[in-house]
């Protein structure tokens, strides 16, 4: 059946939402301040490409001060079970006072934020904040570049902070593994957590065969990954980034 071009105009209404979220996986955010404080921040602003990532946060955020500062972090992705844990640190802020436009939309300061979602701190490999223990996944980073959005707006310049980040190890619980293999996940048993429109919502079953996974994983691995074995010990002998 052919469509005319009229009516294929007509498909579409224009509108202007206040929200792009169309939906993206929740990271639980664990960084720590220069006394030691950690800070657990949900957010799902993030993205990644090889074992580097783009986070975007709001500048004044008490983790955007943590990473560029002590410029490391751990990514924790939950699982869509945990949704009720994320969502008990939903209008809660490490800042103290808490920034005006948080205060606006009825943020608290939240010392502990890992008490409050009821979840498990637990060491770290390469880096000082803590993993959490119920995420499937957590990924410890280090800030690489941090790159400002919206510069050339003068109303949102210096809102808006994107930092890049290297992934320096991968932890995950072995029920997302793919069976047979050392280094793989298997989508059909991951389920993240996902953020729609300001909502929560888990993974449905794979819709239809991806022709891009029939590339061999192993052809992705880039340098990253064997830089990453670099930190093996960092802690261990002493040294510190």
């Amino acid at each position: 059946m052919t469509v005319s071009t009229t009516a294929a105009e007509a498909a579409h209404t224009r509108i202007e939402p206040g929200i792009l979220y169309f939906g993206t996986p929740v990271v639980l955010l664990s960084t720590a301040d220069q006394a030691g404080t950690v800070n657990l921040a949900p957010m799902s602003s993030a993205f990644w490409l090889g074992w580097r990532g783009m986070l975007g946060l709001g500048a004044k955020s008490k983790t955007a001060q943590n990473l560029m500062r002590n410029r490391e972090c751990v990514l924790n992705l939950p699982s869509d079970a945990l949704a009720a844990a994320v969502d008990r640190l939903a209008l809660t802020t490490g800042a103290d006072p808490v920034p005006s436009r948080k205060y606006e939309r009825g943020y608290r300061h939240e010392p502990d934020k890992f008490a409050r979602a009821g979840l498990t701190p637990v060491g770290s490999e390469t880096v000082r904040p803590p993993r959490v223990a119920e995420c499937p996944v957590t990924m410890e980073a280090v800030v690489e570049a941090v790159h400002p959005l919206a510069e050339d707006d003068p109303k949102q310049r210096g809102g808006v902070l994107v930092f890049e980040v290297r992934v320096q190890r991968v932890h995950v619980h072995d029920d997302v593994r793919m069976p047979g293999t050392e280094d793989r996940i298997d989508p059909d048993r991951w389920r993240p957590l996902i953020m729609s429109f300001q909502k929560l919502y888990g993974l449905g079953p794979q819709v239809h065969p991806s022709t891009l996974a029939k590339i061999p994983e192993w052809l992705y691995r880039g340098p990253d990954i064997e830089r990453s074995r670099a930190n093996e010990n960092r802690f261990t002998n002493g040294s510190q980034r």
